[in-house]
Parts: C-alpha cells; structure tokens; sequence
C-alpha cells in the first residue's frame, strides 16, 4: 500500500489531530525508513536554502536577529548591495607627499616670518629701528620711482640717456601691473602682527603675496647695474640696498619670506623681459617723437 502525502512537518494529509510528538509514528520518529529519509532531505533542504519559509524561519530563530541588530527583509526577493561610489567620489584618506611638504613648508615659513618680525611694533624687540625700516620703505615704493624716472625723462638732454630712462619707465610700469595681477590672483592676507601704516597702498595692496618692494628692488638693481657706470663700491651699495630693503619687508612684518623670496625672483625675470624688449628710436619711434629735433 503506497504511504500517504506528507507535509513538509511530516504529518499526512488530511490528518486533523493535533500537534505530534518528535519520535512519535505520525510525526516518523519510530515508523519505516521511508519517513526517516523525508525528514532527512527536508532538513537538508532547510541548510542549503531551498525552501524561502525555512530560510525565514532560521533567520527569526537567529540571535543576531532577535537582538535587533540589524533588520533584515521578511520576504520579497533580496535587495541587490549598493553600487561603490566612483573613485573621484570616495575620500581619500592618505595625503599625498607633496601636499604634506606644502603645509610643512606653510607652517615654516609662518613661524619664521614672525620671528623676524622684530620691528612689527614700536613694543616690539627692535621697536626702535622701525623709523629706519619705514625710510627704507618709502625708498622702494612705486610711487617716488615712477615720478623720479618722469622728472629725469622730461629734463635729459641726451638720446642715450632717454632712452635707459625710457626703458626704466617701462620696466617700473611693468613691475606696478605684474605684481598687482598676482596679488590679485593669489590673495594671500598679510601676517597678522602687520600694522597697517603704510605709504600711499591700493586696493590690492592689502594682499601679500608677492612682495612688491622686493620684485622693484631686483629689477632697479639689476637695471642700474647692467646699464650704470658706476664704482665697485656704489655698485655693492646698491646690491646691499636691494637685500636690505627686502629683509626690511619681513621685519616690519609687512611680508612673508615667501613673499619677499618670490619677489626676487619676479623682480630679477622682470629686467629679461624688458631687456628682450628694449625700447629705442629704431623699432618705436613714436615714444620719442617728444624729443625730435628738427
């Protein structure tokens, strides 16, 4: 006689008795081998996942589960893992060398910017030298240079000598532009112990980067050296002078060492250009059309 349909839980169809005991003939425990096999594959089939309703069953019986944990889906099919973020998305949690040798260089030059800034303040260590500093100064703002090259431009009576005036006009008026578009551009604060009583400042002047007196001490020194007759002694005094009127820039606390690093070396490219682009009376004749004489 063929052995009637069971369930699932083992029990045969139709049956309407109530729960059976494990081990108990309805439930297979003690009946032929036939039941002991169904039961068998019926817990295999709830391991390896086949029957969703076992699958349920031994996730609500998981402690993980009871504890709250985390909520998981009670049916329906699962939900596919998010999609990564793309890679320009994602943190990047390991900083690059050069990026940690910029701030180390920040830092450094901060510090050592304030630390020679010793005439800052008239209560500053060198407090009493800050008149000396302020003369120097006045000395290599833009200002006295472009009126002093116009004066000397209106009253010389040589055509050699106007045109280094010329050239000198030029390279100031190129110095002014320069330095006022990086400044622009950069908008680097001045240091924070700066005082702000300067000589005659613009708009962009209140910005630090770079040191306009430092780029202008280059280039007026190297401009009187390459086109000046002068004395080995006048011409080591102009070279002191360039080198002082900077460091004069950190000390008053004016500038950054970067800032005044920099404008050396803006200042001192600043004399090639104008030197590729010498003018005289052969390639631009209408600059000096006021000096033509009959």
């Amino acid at each position: 006689m063929p052995s009637p349909r069971r369930t699932i839980e083992g029990r045969p169809l139709g049956s309407s008795g109530g729960s059976s005991v494990p081990g108990s003939p309805a439930h297979g425990g003690g009946g032929g081998s036939g039941g002991g096999r169904f039961e068998f594959q019926s817990l295999l089939n709830c391991r390896a996942g086949a029957d969703p309703a076992c699958a349920r069953l031994r996730a609500s019986d998981s402690p993980v589960h009871r504890r709250g944990s985390f909520p998981l889906a009670a049916s329906g099919p699962a939900q596919a893992a998010p999609a990564p973020p793309p890679e320009d998305a994602r943190m990047n949690l390991n900083p690059s060398f050069l990026g940690i040798a910029l701030r180390s260089l920040l830092a450094i030059d901060l510090w050592l910017s304030k630390k020679l800034g010793v005439c800052a303040g008239e209560s500053s260590a060198w407090g009493s030298v800050r008149p000396l500093m302020k003369l120097l100064e006045i000395s290599g703002h833009g200002i006295p240079w472009l009126l002093g090259t116009l004066y000397c431009l209106l009253r010389s009576d040589s055509w050699a000598g106007r045109e280094v005036l010329m050239n000198l006009l030029f390279a100031l008026l190129l110095d002014l532009l320069l330095v006022a578009v990086i400044k622009g551009l950069v908008r680097r604060r001045r240091p924070a112990h700066n005082q702000k009583d300067m000589f005659f400042t613009l708009s962009v002047d209140k910005y630090s980067f770079p040191s306009g007196h430092a780029t202008r001490a280059a280039l007026v020194s190297r401009f009187i050296l390459n086109h000046l007759v002068l004395a080995i002694p006048l011409r080591v005094l102009v070279v002191l002078w360039a080198f002082v009127l900077g460091l004069s820039r950190i000390m008053l606390g004016r500038h950054n060492v970067t800032d005044v690093a920099f404008g050396f070396f803006l200042g001192y490219m600043q004399y090639s250009i104008v030197d590729y682009c010498w003018l005289s009376p052969h390639n631009v004749p209408v600059l000096f059309v006021l000096w033509n004489q009959q």
